[in-house]
């Protein structure tokens, strides 16, 4: 295919995708070595290793509890973490999470938070607050393009919403923060199947244009989006590789993400939000 190069794990990425500047070729957007993230006595991840490279959209698969979120929220500076966490080759310890967001590490919680005081459009235009002086690679006409039931709804007030316009409206505020690297806690969660079409279907078309790293219980969903994923299981890394290989060994896949530990369940509630169930259907 011409116009594409490998990224760190075989991977295509865009050829117009350019290295921070002063820094030349980095081996990979996101490297993250021996990751802890700890509630009191509890570690609810375990020493994790991971990477996305440039162009490239990865996800992390686990069962309630696996500390999935955990390792969102360690990586955009939510919650203290212990371990190397490098995005651009740059080191992100001891960065505020508002720096990260604007060097395009942009997080899209599980939950949605929607600025319940502003309509549509003013959530997705708080987005632009994030990037500072960087130019999106997506503009609000793009985020209407992709996601269409939100263009009649831009003056509507963001608490009238369904779950599921809501989760378009949190993926779009996202996008309009310039992201270099969107990671996306749950997109799938308590949507309706048709809002799930919707949902992915756009998410396949940013994936071209930005890396993306996706956490999901919806193993089917994400390993048909995405290059490559990793497994967790009780806080540490139980399975990694090429999607459409994870995908055939299906039996020990289920095994992993029909697990739960207590501890780390009880861990990662501390930092859940609870979804808006939705039962309305997209378009």
């Amino acid at each position: 295919m011409t116009g594409t190069k490998r990224g760190p794990s075989g991977s295509q990425r865009g050829s117009g995708e350019r290295p921070p500047e002063g820094q030349g070729e980095v081996s990979a957007l996101l490297d993250v070595r021996g990751l802890v993230v700890s509630y009191g006595p509890v570690d609810a991840v375990r020493g994790i290793d991971l990477e996305v490279g440039k162009g490239e959209t990865v996800a992390l698969l686990g069962a309630n509890g696996a500390g999935k979120s955990s390792t969102l929220r360690a990586l955009s500076g939510l919650v203290k973490a212990r371990g190397e966490i490098r995005f651009g080759g740059a080191d992100l310890r001891r960065v505020s999470p508002d720096a990260i967001a604007r060097a395009g590490l942009v997080h899209v919680p599980e939950g949605r938070m929607p600025f319940r005081s502003l309509t549509t459009e003013e959530n997705l235009l708080v987005g632009t607050v994030a990037r500072g002086r960087r130019t999106a690679e997506f503009t609000l006409s793009d985020v209407y393009d992709l996601f269409p039931p939100l263009t009649k709804l831009r003056r509507r007030g963001s608490w009238t919403l369904s779950g599921g316009e809501q989760q378009m409206m949190a993926i779009g505020r996202g996008l309009l923060a310039a992201p270099r690297l969107l990671l996306l806690d749950e997109p799938s969660l308590g949507l309706a199947p048709a809002v799930v079409d919707t949902v992915y279907a756009a998410l396949r078309e940013v994936r071209e244009r930005i890396s993306v790293l996706v956490v999901e219980q919806n193993a089917g969903l994400a390993l048909g989006l995405c290059e490559r994923a990793y497994v967790l299981a009780a806080g540490e890394i139980a399975m990694s590789g090429p999607a459409a290989e994870l995908a055939d060994r299906e039996s020990l896949l289920a095994s992993y993400l029909a697990r739960e530990s207590d501890a780390d369940h009880a861990a990662d509630r501390e930092v859940h939000h609870d979804a808006h169930h939705d039962e309305r259907q997209a378009g």
